[in-house]
């Protein structure tokens, strides 16, 4: 190769670099999240331009669904909302119009709540609900897998679908990508409408490789509705190398289906471009139970990251206690601190974690952050019988947060994801029971056994923790 064309090529890649650079300068991003990119580019800069292709570019200034149809989609919550005031605590009431305001989250009423602890459980009782359906069945899931969880949701909805019921899928394309590409073509061969979310062909969607719809949502009829933490794949019902997965999801009844349903039909919209609307999809509702609920579904795109807003807000409005329990804790330095302050101010925070999750570089990462929370007086718990995938905060007595979203950069920052807030004390009561069971199966850090591990495992952590933005 001639040297003129070696310069040429060296000089387009240098400035192919130097121009990353300034368009993350330029972003005005989060430091925190700017300097892991800018270390990368410097220090290996093939493979940071190549990741910063991938994973790196801020979509957040464009629209993932228009206001029009959003109002579309949420008009028929309206009928679900109460003129009475909202059955909530007056501590919470500045985050429920947070959530009102930021994000369209209307009140809804008179939610029931059945919980599974079991992955079997809940794939029981959600086959059972697919079975007995009679009009339509709206499934989405991260993960799902080929294998004997994923071919008997596959098979339940076959069947219903040979029955004449509506049946639409959204399976999101990288969290599903070990699903063959002919898994689903006897479901639509009798009917069924299936779609990847943000389907990744290179190099048209390369830069959305990194935002994943990572929601686990099923509503069928409208009036039955599953959310929570469980994917479909074996390791949520038999376990892993890891052991039993512990986890937490829901099943609901009530005026909480039909925040489920638009949220559903707000992403099927947005994958799909077919907009479904109609009453039939949001039916009338029992009551059950006075309580509110609120459905937040979060995102990349958009000005605000409403539900890293919405999660601070929650822990700033606690006065006893604050109880979690999280797979992932990379949190950002505005949670981080939160905690931290609630405990020096004499709250009770619990903080629940596996003793090793899937990946041993995220556990480096996620153990840098315990040092001050533990100096701040948190209680740091980590879970002994298997691996805790459960996400699950508790504030005070009268507030739950549940869902799909981790404590960490990539829920609140880049997938889609969706959590209930729950002002229910009698629910509240419930999870606390289940929290506190946990809390039998984990060993709770000492002072002394945490801060007298290796000078190297310290610092370990602390190269991660630089990463902590990309994990």
């Amino acid at each position: 190769m001639p040297d003129w064309l070696l310069y040429l090529l060296a000089t387009i890649y240098f400035l192919s670099i130097v121009g990353v650079v300034v368009v993350i300068i330029s972003e005005n991003r989060n430091p925190l999240k700017s300097l892991p990119w800018l270390i990368v580019l410097l220090l290996a800069p093939v493979v940071g331009l190549l990741c910063y292709f991938f994973f790196g570019q801020d979509l957040s200034k464009r629209r993932y669904i228009s206001r029009r149809v959003r109002k579309q989609v949420n008009n028929y919550l309206e009928e679900y909302c109460s003129e009475e005031p909202p059955q909530v605590s007056g501590r919470f009431l500045p985050l429920y119009h947070l959530l009102a305001y930021n994000s369209s989250a209307v009140p809804l009423y008179g939610t029931q709540y059945e919980m599974f602890v079991s992955g079997m459980q809940k794939m029981e009782s959600l086959l059972r609900d697919i079975r007995a359906a009679k009009k339509h069945i709206h499934v989405q899931y991260y993960i799902i897998e080929d294998d004997r969880a994923g071919n008997m949701l596959r098979e339940a909805l076959e069947e219903r679908a040979r029955a004449g019921v509506e049946v639409r899928l959204l399976y999101d394309d990288v969290g599903s990508r070990g699903v063959r590409k002919n898994f689903f073509d006897r479901l639509q061969a009798l009917g069924g409408e299936v779609s990847p979310f943000l389907h990744v062909q290179f190099p048209r969607f390369a830069s959305k490789v990194n935002y994943r719809n990572h929601r686990k949502v099923v509503v069928i009829d409208g009036r039955v509705g599953y959310i929570g933490g469980m994917n479909i794949a074996d390791r949520y019902l038999y376990g892993s190398e890891l052991g039993p997965w512990r986890d937490t999801h829901f099943r609901l009844e009530g005026g909480g289906v039909a925040g489920l349903q638009a949220a559903f039909l707000g992403d099927w919209y947005a994958t799909t471009r077919r907009l479904v609307e109609d009453k039939c999809y949001y039916p009338e509702l029992p009551t059950l139970g006075e309580n509110t609920l609120q459905i937040l579904s979060g995102g990349p795109f958009g000005k605000w990251r409403v539900l890293l807003q919405a999660t601070c807000m929650a822990v700033m409005r606690a006065r006893h206690r604050i109880w979690i329990e999280t797979p992932y804790f990379l949190p950002s330095e505005a949670l981080n601190n939160a905690l931290q302050t609630a405990a020096l101010a004499g709250v009770d925070v619990r903080l629940m974690l596996p003793l090793r999750s899937d990946s041993r570089w995220v556990d480096l990462a996620i153990h840098s952050y315990i040092d001050d929370m533990m100096r701040a007086g948190v209680k740091v718990f980590f879970y002994m019988a298997g691996f805790l995938h459960s996400k699950l905060l508790l504030v005070d007595e009268s507030l739950a947060l549940f869902g799909s979203a981790n404590m960490d950069f990539r829920s609140f920052e880049h997938n889609f994801e969706i959590n209930a807030f729950a002002y229910d004390r009698e629910l509240v009561e419930r999870l606390s029971q289940h929290y506190e069971a946990d809390l039998e199966r984990c060993h709770r850090l000492t002072h002394s056994e945490w801060f007298n591990r290796s000078r190297i495992r310290r610092f370990a952590e602390s190269i991660m923790r630089l990463f902590s933005p990309l994990l």
